[in-house]
């Protein structure tokens, strides 16, 4: 894979043979984030547990202080009183029944995050094979199944990410933006490593953090020391 001049520049900076602790692989990652617009600063973090059990399954929402640095389109599917307590909560679209063709047959999926009250799950359902490739499902577990849709349209929008393993036992999730300072990319990143410490199955045997690699959308990993961050 041939790589741009500015990557290769940036990756010189990056001891590939070195494992960093947090605020130094922070600073590397600003500095290597390079490209003309505000790069997503991720954590791609590998887990010792085999997600085809289900009781090893990771996955939850944390809520990061500094947020995302995104601005979050929230949809949330209720019905009666709620619809009204979705709206007032600063939810973007709020809708039931009436949404499932727009989704299922026009394709309509402007909206990163999806909440339903429990008793509209039985229409989402229906939704399943949409939504679920994308990640879009609600999920008690991230609360987004909740009748507390106030808190719920709240926490979203104040920068709760959703973590969940990949088929490779990793979670991929954004800790902000290239332009935030280096204070609150460690204080985000600080915040989900709690949160995924505390994830940690029962039945999790051996090394939980396997490998921690810090990067900008368009810059290389810096790889950094599990011992530290357990």
């Amino acid at each position: 894979m041939k790589r741009g001049k500015k990557y290769v520049e940036s990756a010189k900076n990056i001891d590939r043979t070195k494992l960093y602790d947090a605020d130094e692989a922070i600073s590397l990652v600003k500095k290597s984030a390079v490209a003309k617009f505000d790069e997503t600063v991720e954590a791609h973090i590998r887990l010792g547990v085999d997600g085809r059990h289900a009781d090893q399954q990771v996955r939850g929402a944390v809520v990061l202080p500094h947020g995302t640095g995104k601005t979050v389109k929230v949809l949330v599917f209720a019905k009666g009183e709620k619809v009204a307590e979705a709206e007032a909560a600063g939810a973007d679209f709020v809708g039931g029944d009436e949404l499932i063709p727009k989704i299922q047959n026009e394709g309509w999926l402007d909206f990163d995050v999806v909440v339903a009250t429990p008793d509209m799950m039985g229409v989402v359902g229906r939704l399943g094979r949409v939504l679920g490739p994308k990640g879009l499902m609600p999920n008690p577990k991230a609360g987004t199944v909740t009748m507390d849709v106030t808190k719920a349209v709240a926490d979203i929008k104040a920068g709760k990410i959703e973590y969940r393993l990949d088929k490779a036992n990793i979670v991929h999730v954004p800790v902000g933006k290239a332009s935030f300072t280096e204070e609150q990319l460690n204080e985000n990143f600080a915040t989900l490593m709690d949160a995924i410490n505390k994830a940690k199955p029962a039945s999790c045997k051996g090394q939980y953090l396997r490998s921690v690699t810090l990067a900008s959308t368009m810059g290389p990993g810096v790889k950094l020391n599990t011992v530290k961050l357990a």
